[in-house]
């Protein structure tokens, strides 16, 4: 079987007959040339050796009679951009290592080449892919039975969190090599844990927000309102300014993603909070921001809490502000400097921020809240070039990628990595989970429009497909005259009612939705960033 396709580029090509034989007999073909222009040649389909052969593998000695391997490379490049080219040199002088790498070389040997050398440049270029994909694979059957193993052990919520970061991890390895049949089993995997672990949060929840959380002290996560106390309140304790920022809808593999731009300028500590029911902006970012629940909001700070009555959702989180002021009162914190507090909606005051940011190196606090994942998440069902650019959930991390690249956030970081003794905390309100199971939902005309909880006094759904709430307060939310029947969907359901439900059951299928009860919406990464420079 030929494994691929190798052109040598040699003037000395006969002493290197020896390695070109263990090529062959390792499986691969390998063409021969004594110089630069017989090299094009044969690379051009011109030579009797090269009649119909696609190459995968190009060796080019960088000194040669005639054209020299850099004045060679071009050539090959033009005929073939995609065509990988390894140098072989005697030269390891740095001027002509970065000649070469500026010339896009894809790697170089140093002459005299050994034939593990040579062997293993051509596993990498010609079977990297393949072995990558067959290693991976090989790793993740591995892990399956463990993984399994842990979802069906009624796992705690340590545990839970384990479970999360195996399977996100699992994700992003996937991501990266082409496995067959390992997509689907990966995809049962997540499915079967959020179906348990829409059991435990419903057997736990109550006793996770009981107002005597030590009760409950090893098994409770921390929720949205333990988020400041937890991480901020220490770091405003520390000598330097803190930057706060809270990413709207933002996910662990999204975050990954994220990080992997930032490892030059940053190191780490990553651990988790457990969002709200419903995990929507409206409850938990407030929550966040005041370190309590929705009913004690509304029960000490009403003129904050216009969850309800608000027209649109950002008026519903319009005094986060107000509310953050009130954390840092009642925890009698003495701020050393200045404290602003930013949110940042449309993208040219995001620029505008990120030009203005070192006005606030001096702060004690800034608080940011960046909108732009949620919008995301929300445009992809209402625009259909959004859905066909990111499909899927690969796809979709990918496209979180691209905006931090490009964006102010992105920006803003580079700056306060440069910051003497900046400390950087960042968290998200909620997630997001890609919804494919529409389920019927009953309701009368003053139900909440949500399409993960409803909220009513004649709500209906099975129970199997939705946690039942006879009574809001039992969630620690404001009870607003609604007492019976509300509903909060698990797993990847989504609820639509009876009337026109073909419409909607295509239109929000396979739309990034939150407010209900999943791994991906309700277990919130909490990052604290500390610059390499620093």
């Amino acid at each position: 079987m030929n494994k691929g396709n190798i052109l040598w580029i040699d003037d000395e090509i006969e002493l290197l007959r020896p390695h070109i034989i263990l090529l062959e007999q390792k499986g691969y073909c390998v063409v021969t040339a004594s110089n630069g222009d017989d090299g094009i040649e044969i690379l051009k389909g011109g030579g009797e050796q090269s009649s119909k052969i696609r190459f995968n593998l190009v060796f080019l000695d960088e000194t040669m009679i005639g054209m020299s391997g850099l004045e060679t490379l071009p050539f090959l490049k033009e005929i073939d951009q995609g065509l990988p080219v390894v140098m072989v040199t005697k030269n390891e002088a740095e001027g002509l290592m970065e000649d070469a790498i500026g010339s896009k070389i894809d790697d170089y040997l140093t002459k005299p080449v050994n034939p593990t050398q040579v062997l293993m440049a051509c596993k990498k270029f010609i079977e990297g892919d393949r072995i990558e994909s067959e290693k991976a694979t090989q790793k993740y059957f591995q892990s399956f039975n463990q993984i399994h193993s842990e979802i069906g052990s009624n796992p705690s919520w340590g545990e839970w969190v384990e479970i999360y970061k195996d399977l996100v991890k699992w994700s992003l390895e996937i991501d990266n090599v082409a496995c067959e049949g390992v997509d689907q089993m990966l995809k049962d995997q997540w499915k079967s844990a959020n179906y348990e672990f829409s059991k435990t949060v419903e057997k736990n929840y109550t006793k996770w927000i009981d107002p005597d959380a030590s009760k409950h002290k090893d098994d409770s996560p921390p929720l949205s309102p333990n988020v400041n106390d937890r991480w901020l309140k220490p770091l405003l304790q520390t000598k330097g300014p803190v930057f706060y920022f809270v990413i709207d809808c933002m996910r662990y593999d999204q975050w990954l993603v994220i990080q992997d731009e930032l490892k030059h300028l940053y190191t780490f500590d990553t651990d988790f909070h457990c969002a709200i029911l419903p995990t929507v902006t409206a409850y938990c970012r407030n929550s966040i921001f005041a370190g309590l629940y929705p009913d004690d909001i509304k029960k000490h700070y009403p003129d904050f809490w216009k969850v309800e009555d608000a027209s649109d959702e950002h008026s519903q989180n319009k005094f986060e502000q107000e509310l953050l002021q009130s954390w840092i009162d009642r925890r009698r914190i003495k701020l050393k400097g200045n404290y602003n507090f930013l949110k940042i909606f449309k993208t040219d005051f995001g620029r505008k921020v990120e030009r203005d940011l070192l006005n606030y190196k001096n702060n004690s606090l800034t608080s940011i809240v960046i909108n732009a994942m949620d919008m995301i998440a929300h445009s992809r069902s209402d625009y259909s070039i959004l859905k066909e650019i990111a499909p899927d959930e690969s796809a979709y991390r990918s496209l979180t990628k691209s905006w931090f690249k490009h964006s102010s956030f992105f920006g803003m970081l580079r700056q306060i990595a440069e910051i003497k003794n900046a400390k950087v905390l960042i968290t998200t309100d909620h997630g997001s989970v890609r919804c494919m199971s529409g389920v019927l939902c009953y309701g009368d005309k003053n139900t909440s429009t949500s399409l993960r909880y409803k909220f009513g006094k004649n709500v209906k759904a099975e129970q199997k497909d939705a946690m039942q709430v006879a009574d809001l307060a039992t969630l620690r939310l404001p009870r607003n005259g609604m007492s019976v029947n509300n509903v909060i969907a698990k797993e990847d359901k989504y609820l639509i009612y009876p009337t026109d439900h073909k419409f909607y059951l295509n239109k929000y299928r396979d739309s990034f939705q939150h407010g209900g009860i999943s791994l991906e919406e309700m277990i919130a990464p909490v990052i604290t960033l500390k610059s390499k420079q620093n």
